[in-house]
């Protein structure tokens, strides 16, 4: 009987819909474990191989876990807001909706392009999702909840004594009885103090603005990622090298009004939080760089003829005396003030030149050193001389307070700088060379010129120097922190609309009671033509206090009609609450219900790609913690252990041109002639690297004429590179031709197979072959009958095939539970191939080996454990235990020895003394012979190793 993996791959699969086998249940007397990915952006490239490697994974670990008795929540649905879509429906016309919709359930899109569908994809590779649960966020009974939470933001508070996020009506009720002086709470840096007295004079607006600046998302004018090509802020990890990653268009540096959230609060707990959970370290490191938490002092320098003041954060205020100049980020609100009149156009330009490049390129740059004078002076608070006021890009407005106090003796970076523009360097640290490079430690130095703190080491002049800036009112102590407040506006149509109305210029927050506020029709996807984002273009988006509906703009009167936000969420929006609402996806009162939240808690399992480590992973926490809170989450983290796939390769193809020319030659020729390698699309080729020209020459218009230089025996052969697998790259190797040739379990196998999940590896389509022939032979194992028919026996298995069987259970219940999966897969391969040996057909061996593989190829699992009489799933079997008896030897070979030569092997039981192992050996007949009648001088036994007969 053949093994057709089409047919039994098609028949488990409709199995598996149609009698909800992976369904989880929100009670269960087993014990629960919540498996989740990272959620995909469904675009309509679909799926490529490289795609489903940590969902086969953590497939894998799910149904483990369902063997081993538990209550598995492993759920899938969609991060279906975003750009891309936005950008699609912006080239033709089609909405956002309707491409994202295709995109997810396949079908043809309006440029008539056939879309598989991910979700179809997805279900082809056999994963076991409880498909009840799934979620877009763009969906509006999804994000109804994702601006409820936002809501829930606006409307609460840091309270920095208490550690914790609180109700905003909490502290209104402070500042009506005792003002703000005694407020301990994460606010702007420019909150006016008052008292109660004030704030009940107040006007409505008054109170409104200063809410505004303690607020947890709150309105404010921030520098952004500007790009005009997209019509959108982008985030940080969203440029490269001064560019859009997606579209590489520039983007530039600009001052905006903004959305933002108050994640600063939280910098600490999102620091010391990353203790308790099991994280792989360099997503750790990454969030403890990005938090950037580090103890130091403000202090104060005055501006020469200015009533301005430069505050200035360093970790380093023993060196202060060593103060040459101080520099100030380009785009500091203060540069334009003091810049003199000399040296405006300068500063200006400059300001405008770096306003083109990202803080990340900015901060990785240290070979270039640019800069400019300003002009002004600044005041030393301790000396009182004047200190040269630069600006510098190497000072970045997003960190500390956007300007530093430049001590050349002490950084590598100020020396660096003082040096190129000949800019003094105070020699502050006794008996160190400064003729090369700044001293940068913090031992083994002591002070000099430096006034009062003369002769003192790094801890002590930091102490007497901080006591010093406190007594005189110019600066104190402070810890700091890298991380800025996240901006959460985006200009574009496809997000989240925010759920606000602006009153008198302030905003007011719609009442969660008339949720969902549904995103509007528009004419296009641009902004308008006054540059307001496309939500600009509504005709009717516009809040009718009264009615509590939205309503046509020209009904706006401001008095019970008011504008709209015209901004959207950002893209990590819906995706940092995605994991609880998966808890109770269909709850329509609620995001998700107490006793639901309760009873899952917690991911368990969360796996996806380490890229998203400042970004998704740091919001999502920041969340969390919001949310714990304020009580509606019952912890502070969302994820326990977290494991980050590596990344498939792709094999990309590569037909040389000869510079200047239309003719392309053969790999093995090109270094006779000038080339440029060219991709190729790897479906192109054939027998390996051969590629079939004709094919190439219809593949592209502009290759149509093409010729070809090719090798003697009158083939064309493209070199090859291993490269990251990628659509642009033409070496994209489709999941669903693999399941159409090979199987999925081969898919799945093969693609555990390749090497540690945390590594990235090359994928090779030729491998795939090794573990279909693997796949064949296990089926071979169970269809010994008449015929190749399927049959198994219920005699009584030999001690070599339990012995095979429960080495099996052993490694592979170690390995999946070590993320080990290829080693597994080897192991599989093993002990079918024993088995084989041994002929066996034994119940008691195979069935357990059909439980132990079925997490890995689940739908052969499945039709050998029908085929042996089963008529439940193979996912409600339990996993076989380990039992070690069959792994202890009750036999041991060992080798004889005479004069230590080993001249042959005798077995003799394990549980023999040491006197019965001498009877035995002197016994036998092959010692006699060796010993030719002479007695022995000594019998060396060690029980269990070595026999050694001596003389």
């Amino acid at each position: 009987m053949q093994y057709h993996h089409k047919e039994i791959e098609a028949k488990w699969q409709k199995y598996w819909a149609e009698n909800k086998t992976f369904k989880a249940e929100n009670h269960s007397t087993k014990p629960k474990y919540y498996v989740l990915d990272m959620f995909p952006y469904p675009s309509g490239a679909g799926l490529h191989v490289g795609h489903p490697l940590g969902y086969i994974a953590s497939d894998i670990f799910s149904r483990f876990k369902r063997l081993k008795g538990f209550n598995v929540l492993h759920p899938m649905g969609y991060d279906s807001f975003g750009l891309p879509a936005e950008q699609y429906a912006i080239q033709t016309g089609q909405h956002p909706a309707i491409t994202t919709a295709v995109n997810i359930e396949g079908g043809t899109d309006k440029q008539g392009n056939k879309i598989e569908g991910y979700e179809r994809q997805l279900k082809k590779i056999g994963l076991a999702y409880d498909w009840d649960r799934e979620i877009r966020t763009s969906d509006p009974s999804y994000y109804k909840w994702t601006q409820w939470i936002f809501i829930q933001l606006f409307n609460s508070y840091y309270d920095n004594d208490l550690n914790q996020a609180r109700s905003i009506d909490e502290l209104i009720n402070v500042f009506e009885q005792i003002g703000n002086a005694k407020v301990n709470a994460s606010c702007d840096e420019d909150t006016p103090t008052f008292s109660a007295e004030e704030w009940n004079q107040f006007s409505e607006k008054q109170q409104q603005e200063i809410l505004l600046k303690y607020r947890l998302t709150f309105l404010a004018e921030a520098e952004v990622n500007w790009c005009a090509a997209l019509g959108t802020v982008l985030a940080n990890d969203e440029v490269v090298n001064g560019v859009s990653e997606r579209g590489g268009y520039p983007v530039v540096r600009k001052k905006m009004t903004q959305w933002m959230m108050r994640i600063t609060a939280f910098a600490d707990r999102l620091l010391t939080g990353l203790d308790k959970i099991d994280w792989p370290t360099p997503i750790k490191d990454a969030q403890t760089n990005w938090i950037g938490k580090s103890k130091g002092a403000s202090i104060q320098f005055d501006v020469q003829n200015s009533d301005a003041k430069i505050e200035v954060f360093t970790t380093r205020p023993d060196t202060v005396f060593g103060v040459s100049y101080v520099t100030l980020a380009p785009e500091h609100p203060l540069v334009e003030k003091i810049v003199t009149e000399d040296r405006r156009e300068a500063v200006t330009a400059y300001v405008e030149q770096t306003s083109k490049r990202s803080e990340r390129e900015r901060m990785a740059d240290v070979s270039k050193i640019t800069g400019e004078f300003t002009g002004a002076y600044a005041i030393h608070p301790f000396t009182g001389q004047e200190v040269p006021i630069w600006i510098g890009d190497y000072v970045l407005s997003g960190y500390g307070t956007g300007a530093v106090m430049a001590v050349p003796a002490g950084d590598e970076r100020d020396y660096k700088f003082a040096k190129h523009f000949d800019l003094p360097i105070i020699h502050i640290f006794k008996d160190k060379d400064l003729s090369e490079a700044a001293f940068v430690e913090k031992e083994g130095f002591e002070l000099q010129n430096s006034d009062v703190l003369k002769g003192l080491g790094y801890q002590e002049a930091t102490d007497k120097i901080i006591a010093l800036l406190e007594e005189k009112g110019i600066g104190k102590g402070k810890v700091n922190f890298r991380l800025r407040d996240a901006v959460f506006s985006r200009q574009r149509y496809w997000g989240e609309p925010v759920p606000a109305y602006y009153k008198d210029g302030v905003p007011y927050m719609i009442s969660a009671a008339h949720l969902p506020l549904v995103l509007p029709e528009v004419d296009e996807y641009l902004p308008t033509e006054t540059g307001e984002p496309p939500l600009g273009r509504a005709k009717k988006w516009a809040w009718d206090t009264s009615k509590n509906e939205v309503v046509s703009n020209d009904l706006i009167d401001n008095e019970t009609v008011f504008p709209l936000e015209l901004n959207t969420m950002p893209g990590w929006a819906g995706s940092s609450w995605y994991f609880l609402r998966y808890m109770d996806p269909n709850n329509y009162d609620q995001f998700a219900s107490k006793e639901a939240l309760d009873y899952w808690k917690e991911v368990d399992l969360y796996m996806g790609g380490s890229e998203h480590a400042t970004g998704h992973l740091l919001y999502a926490r920041f969340w969390q913690k919001f949310l714990f809170d304020r009580g509606w989450a019952p912890t502070d983290e969302f994820a326990q252990k977290l494991i980050n796939q590596g990344m498939i390769l792709g094999m990309s193809a590569f037909a040389h041109r000869i510079n200047g020319t239309n003719q392309f030659v053969s790999a093995n020729l090109k270094d006779q002639y000038e080339t440029t390698p060219i991709h190729v699309d790897v479906s192109l080729l054939v027998d390996g690297d051969e590629l079939d020209t004709e094919k190439f020459k219809a593949w592209r218009e502009d290759f149509a004429d093409a010729e070809f230089i090719l090798e003697e025996d009158g083939r064309f052969m493209t070199s090859r590179e291993v490269e990251k697998m990628s659509k642009s790259k033409y070496n994209v190797v489709n999941p669903d031709d693999i399941c159409e040739q090979y199987g999925a379990d081969t898919l799945r196998l093969y693609e555990m197979f390749l090497g540690p999940i945390e590594q990235a590896k090359p994928w090779n389509t030729q491998g795939l072959s090794g573990v279909s022939g693997f796949l064949k032979k296990l089926w071979r194992l169970y269809h010994s009958g008449e015929g190749e028919t399927f049959f198994l026996s219920d005699e009584e298995a030999t001690k070599e095939e339990m012995k095979v069987l429960h080495q099996t259970i052993k490694k592979v219940d170690e390995d999946i539970h070590n993320f080990s999966f290829n080693t597994s897969v080897s192991n599989f391969m093993i002990a079918v191939n024993e088995l084989t040996k041994l002929n066996c057909n034994k119940r008691a061996v195979l069935e357990p080996l059909a439980v132990l593989i079925s997490p890995y190829a689940p739908h052969i699992a499945e039709e050998l454990w029908e085929a042996a009489g089963h008529k439940e799933s193979i996912a409600t079997a339990e996993f076989p235990e380990f039992d070690a008896k069959w792994l202890v030897e009750d036999a041991k070979e060992y080798p004889v020895s005479f004069n230590g030569k080993m001249r042959f092997k005798l077995e003799l039981p394990m549980d023999l003394t040491k006197e019965q192992i001498q009877e035995a050996v002197m016994s036998d007949e092959r010692t006699i012979k060796q010993l030719n009648g002479k007695t022995p001088k000594n019998i060396i036994i060690v029980p269990g190793k070595i026999i050694n007969i001596v003389g």
